[in-house]
């Protein structure tokens, strides 16, 4: 699942997402979460096409608890957008390109 949307841990959410100098949207996922499988392809070719202003990364919920439980995520896919080691926005639930894009107009 990697390719433009690497993955991030426990370990590395705070220097790839908090520290990053540019907006980055966390997609928290999981194995089993088949809307997250949907939506996985979609944000693919967003951070293809909009890489340069919006960083897209996932997290695997279920290995990776803490910054699941520190963001207190209830239900996925929910994808975060942090700006400045703060979330700025929430999208929770699979949408299509188009309403993605609308959603995250603002960053890209």
């Amino acid at each position: 699942m990697a390719g433009s949307t690497p993955a991030v841990t426990d370990v590395t959410f705070a220097v790839e997402v908090l520290k990053s100098d540019k907006p980055v949207l966390v997609d928290f996922w999981a194995e089993w979460c088949g809307p997250c499988k949907m939506v996985a392809p979609v944000l693919e070719e967003i951070a293809k096409e909009h890489g340069e202003k919006l960083r897209i990364v996932k997290l695997n919920i279920d290995e990776n608890p803490e910054v699941a439980r520190q963001y207190q995520i209830m239900s996925i896919p929910t994808m975060a957008v942090f700006v400045n080691g703060e979330i700025d926005k929430s999208i929770v639930g699979a949408k299509p390109k188009a309403a993605l894009l609308r959603d995250l107009s603002s960053y890209i």
